[in-house]
């Protein structure tokens, strides 16, 4: 052991300068991850050079061949040249923080042609060739005279082959691929007036043609999303947000379907994610994402894209700044939508009558349907259109006792003008149908009412809650530091209920607590609120815990499945529904009414 720590130090003793290759290869350590990777580095290079037509090539998932084809100005030998060395970039004045393209660093290309076989064949439009160089395992070779129209094809092959040790951390060639085309796809959305297109072997082609952002996000996200899509429109502070979110009941298993963008760059960044999660939390069912692409400007100045070399994560000035703004965007987009909800509903339902669903069905294999399609003589004919009669009779004995049918269907005709409609009748003692000027609407009356209760309680806490004083105040040690972020937050605690105080250098003296929280861990809550100021500059999760009582009393507090309605009670329910932030969804994420089109409804019939 002693003999492995003097080695150890003799060995740090010896300061030595590492050859350009060995540098390079260190720097693709961080840029160049996956074949991913390097096909964002190369779209980038092709949009900062002008190209709006952009052509990618792949095969084994990026492993084996990379190549990325443009229209953009081109370069000369002496660019080229430039180009494949560390350092060397056309996009950055000495200002680091006025970073207005993509790529900035100098170290793509570089790294690349450190552990790979690369060639880059270029031509400028007013020369009269074109010019390749290439660069294998760090070795330059050119530029040399070559064959092109005006533009850049750069193509990477045998990724990996100078770090081989690298290629075992790759993942199978069709993960690989389908990494690709998550990036294909979100540079395509940053630039939707560019022309892509993506083929090769390991993959059906994909093509893009140039259009404004709403037909970029038809293409990109189909067209079931921009259906299911609310627009989000927001500032604050010369930060401005944008874009479109689907409704909360048109959700996913996972987050890959989550589009950022700062100032036009592709971005995967915690802290949106976390802001779209806080915005979406009493709108979706747990492990639910919804799908969105939302667009960030603002000023350089105010954001690093230099954090780290893929340039994937983001560091605002402000972070607060920007979390508070997305999730107030997407609440305000949400509560203002109105009665909506997605098509989803409606479309399963109707693939579940549509006959092509029922090809295996058959009608004479139904008890007593073969008896009635046989030739009838008038008697059997008479008695079998009595014991009809006298089943319907029934039918309508066994309904009655509700009430819904005759009271509902009384003096109501004008109710159908308003959106949701006029209450008809109540199924299975949850379910209420209302016909509506187009169609009929299906009320799920316990998840509904659910919402409305909710909200209510939301908005006596946006009034301000009640405090449950402590006969005692609890005293928590923090950090100086925690107790300051707290102290600085006081007045908006006290209005959802917290009343505390700074109690010396360390400490935190609480005297109330909110009444809705009833027994709360008073310890843990203050420690988990200086953690989130802490981190996002702001104190939302007193807000969301709150919140998320909230939601469980309005659970409990609604109407129950089971319980039968008047008419006047379904139609009051009805309107409420209307009026309601969020009423499309319950608490929990499910749909609280699926609306059919009358058209629908006659195309089941052949009408």
């Amino acid at each position: 052991m002693e003999n492995t720590a003097k080695q150890h130090a003799e060995h740090q003793a010896t300061v030595i300068r590492l050859n350009e290759t060995v540098v390079n290869q260190i720097a693709a350590g961080e840029v160049i991850e996956r074949p991913a990777s390097v096909i964002k580095e190369l779209v980038e290079n092709a949009i900062d050079a002008g190209a709006d037509r952009i052509e990618v090539t792949t095969a084994n998932g990026g492993k084996t061949l990379m190549r990325v084809s443009d229209n953009g100005h081109g370069m000369t030998p002496e660019d080229l040249t430039l180009a494949v060395e560390r350092h060397c970039t056309s996009k950055l004045t000495d200002d680091l923080m006025d970073i207005r393209s993509l790529g900035f660093r100098g170290e793509a290309l570089p790294s690349i042609g450190s552990v790979s076989r690369l060639s880059i064949t270029s031509r400028r439009e007013e020369d009269q060739n074109a010019w390749k160089i290439t660069v294998h395992g760090g070795r330059v070779e050119g530029p040399t005279p070559a064959a092109l129209s005006r533009g850049t094809v750069v193509e990477v092959s045998d990724l990996f082959y100078a770090t081989p040790a690298r290629l075992k951390f790759l993942k199978s060639d069709q993960a690989e691929t389908n990494a690709i085309t998550d990036v294909f796809k979100r540079m395509a959305l940053a630039f939707p007036a560019v022309r892509f297109s993506i083929s090769g072997g390991d993959r059906s082609t994909l093509e893009y043609a140039a259009t404004d952002i709403n037909g970029r996000l038809e293409q990109v996200l189909g067209k079931a999303f921009r259906e299911n899509a609310i627009e989000v429109d927001a500032g604050r502070e010369g930060v401005s947000l944008s874009g479109l979110a689907s409704v909360p009941t048109f959700h996913r298993g996972n987050a890959l379907a989550q589009y950022f963008f700062v100032n036009g760059r592709p971005v995967r960044d915690k802290a949106l994610l976390g802001a779209v999660r806080g915005a979406y939390m009493d709108h979706l069912p747990s492990g639910r994402h919804p799908t969105l692409a939302l667009f960030l400007d603002l000023d350089p100045y105010l954001v690093d894209v230099n954090v780290h070399p893929a340039k994937a994560d983001v560091r605002f000035r402000d972070p607060g700044l920007v979390r508070g703004l997305i999730v107030g965007a997407l609440k305000q987009a949400l509560s203002e939508q109105g009665p909506l909800t997605s098509r989803a509903g409606a479309d399963a339902m109707m693939d579940a009558f549509r006959p092509e669903q029922r090809s295996n069905w058959r009608p004479e294999q139904q008890t007593g349907f073969s008896d009635w399609a046989r030739p009838l003589n008038e008697k059997q004919a008479e008695a079998n259109f009595s014991g009809l009669a006298e089943s319907q009779s029934n039918y309508q004995n066994d309904f009655q006792p509700s009430g819904q049918v005759e009271t509902v269907a009384e003096n109501h005709e004008s109710l159908t003008d308003y959106p949701l409609g006029s209450a008809r009748a109540q199924v299975h003692e949850n379910y209420i149908v209302a016909q509506t000027e187009k169609g009929l609407v299906i009320v799920d009356q316990h998840a509904a009412h659910e919402r409305i209760v909710y909200e209510k309680l939301k908005a006596g806490m946006r009034d301000g809650l009640p405090s449950q004083l402590l006969l005692v105040p609890e005293i928590v040690d923090l950090p100086e530091e925690d107790v300051n972020r707290l102290a600085s937050h006081s007045e908006g605690f006290e209005k959802l209920g917290l009343e505390l105080e700074a109690f010396g250098p360390g400490a935190i003296a609480v005297r109330g607590t909110p009444a809705m929280l009833g027994e709360t861990d008073v310890q843990q809550l203050l420690r988990d609120l200086a953690d989130e100021v802490a981190e996002w500059g702001s104190a939302d999760g007193l807000q969301e815990k709150l919140e998320h009582v909230a939601a469980t009393m309005a659970c409990h507090g609604s109407v129950r499945s089971g319980r039968i309605l008047k008419a006047p009670e379904m139609n009051a329910l009805l309107r409420q529904i209307e009026t309601t932030p969020n009423s499309g969804q319950c608490n929990h994420g499910r749909p609280t009414f699926i609306e059919l089109d009358l058209k629908d409804i006659e195309r089941l019939f052949g009408r």
